[in-house]
């Protein structure tokens, strides 16, 4: 395996000469360089890439060329030459290096890399300089600000597809774009334009690069999911505790990122009006983020038990959500919430072939939050005299503190056939009503209890700690 340099036959060295002049078989994976004009006795394989629909594809029929002709002509040796050096993004290079059919000798050449780093003037490790591939341009960037050197930027659509990739979204100052063509070559172009113009400024091919400059601004959520995933691959491949987790060991932690999820919210949700809220937000970030990456990790689980992916995750609540929004992308008139309501429920029956719209509602959710949901459901399909009037309610917590001032009374009517029974049934109704009050009072009541409960921790410790005069946290905050 040898290189070709990055230009013409003066950067070929004196050992790829040799070598290509000895072997009796020499393959190019392209004659389109310019250091092939000097050569000579060579079988190119540019004919592959007309017969395949993918770059995958033909590096893979390369490499079967190359095995064949090696095994053909074995135990003379074959030499196989690539543009620049074949240790600098030679994908046939990774693919023959692990191909247990052949035994592999590099010659290491020179890249373009050193000719881009004499042009721009800069060391590349004092610069901290990424290289990227313009095919994968939008996976491979990620969240990082610059500066990159992305390779093999042969057409204009990549660099189309570079410009709108949101990595600079006109915010801030723009950055530095350096067109890099045919260096080394008597039509060399060393070109500093604008980012809008990057495309726009000469015609591209297989000897052309870029370098991009540090960008100031975010990148956008795709980077960074596609960042995140990434990472999740590699934790499940080298990580012993990642690789050993399955949907059932990780349900506490779900369960739990959730919960942390609501505190945070709280947090936000009780910020004095008018006040900062970074702090409260900061950790609103932070839990949200733990919550996602219970997501992402199920649904890699998911992927390797050959179930779906997170792709189809995504795609699947989108599509939901667009089809039960008939009132945004199908014409179809909502001119209230309540009719939303009703239309997404209809929708969801449909969707869902269910005879019932309470059908899915889990059966074990806290007894406050089951019946704000159901109160929901009953709304939406027009069930009249949904709850107790305020005076209604009234004359039942009043029956029901009688029993309890009264314990002669109270014990009487526990003892009857199905006494205690009727009275926590009208409990019940007393918790049902209150429930339905505070829904139409706009208030959740599982979260307005919890917060009276927590008002309780925050008066227990004040109790507890006021004798040592120790400091007193407001609990319902964290």
């Amino acid at each position: 395996m040898v290189g070709l340099g990055p230009a013409g036959s003066a950067y070929l060295t004196s050992d790829v000469r040799a070598l290509m002049a000895d072997a009796g078989h020499t393959f190019l994976r392209t004659a389109r360089h310019p250091a092939v004009e000097s050569l000579s006795g060579f079988v190119a394989l540019d004919y592959l890439y007309e017969s395949a629909a993918t770059f995958a594809e033909v590096y893979s029929a390369i490499v079967e060329v190359l095995v064949a002709a090696a095994t053909a002509h074995a135990p003379d040796m074959i030499v196989y030459a690539v543009p620049g050096s074949p240790l600098v993004a030679e994908r046939t290079v990774e693919l023959l290096r692990h191909d247990p059919r052949v035994d592999l000798t590099i010659i290491p050449s020179l890249s373009f890399l050193d000719l881009a780093w004499e042009r721009l003037g800069i060391d590349p490790l004092a610069r901290g300089v990424r290289l990227l591939d313009a095919e994968q341009f939008a996976l491979q960037v990620s969240s990082d600000h610059g500066p990159f050197l992305v390779a093999q930027c042969w057409s204009q659509s990549l660099l189309s597809d570079i410009k709108l990739s949101h990595l600079y979204d006109g915010d801030g100052p723009e950055p530095d774009v350096v067109l890099l063509h045919h260096l080394g070559l008597e039509d060399e172009q060393v070109r500093q334009v604008g980012w809008w113009d990057l495309d726009r400024t000469l015609e591209p091919d297989h000897l052309t690069s870029l370098y991009i400059s540090e960008i100031s601004g975010r990148a956008e959520p795709e980077h960074e999911m596609a960042r995140l995933v990434r990472l999740m691959e590699t934790l499940r491949e080298q990580c012993p505790w990642d690789n050993a987790q399955t949907h059932g060991s990780l349900m506490p932690h779900l369960l739990e990122e959730s919960y942390e999820v609501l505190d945070a919210l709280r947090e936000v949700d009780m910020a004095p009006a008018g006040a900062t809220a970074t702090v409260p937000g900061e950790h609103l970030q932070e839990e949200l983020g733990d919550l996602l990456f219970q997501i992402v990790f199920h649904a890699r689980l998911a992927q390797e038990e050959g179930l779906f992916t997170l792709a189809d995750v995504a795609r699947g609540v989108h599509d939901k959500l667009v089809h039960r929004h008939p009132h945004v992308f199908a014409g179809v008139i909502a001119g209230s919430a309540q009719q939303v309501v009703a239309n997404w429920e209809e929708i969801k029956k449909e969707e869902k072939g269910r005879s019932s719209v309470t059908e899915g509602i889990p059966t074990d959710l806290p007894a406050l939050l089951l019946s704000t949901k159901l109160q929901r459901k009953a709304l939406s399909v027009g069930l009249p005299g949904l709850g107790a009037t305020p005076t209604d309610l009234t004359a039942r917590l009043d029956a029901l503190a009688r029993l309890e001032a009264d314990p002669v009374v109270g014990a009487a009517e526990a003892t009857l056939p199905g006494g205690r029974d009727a009275i926590a049934q009208r409990v019940g109704d007393v918790l049902f009503d209150v429930a339905n009050l505070a829904r139409r009072l706009g208030v959740d009541p599982e979260l307005a209890l919890r917060w009276r409960a927590l008002t309780l921790q925050d008066e227990v410790v004040a109790r507890e700690g006021a004798s040592a005069a120790l400091p007193i946290p407001d609990r319902r905050t964290h």
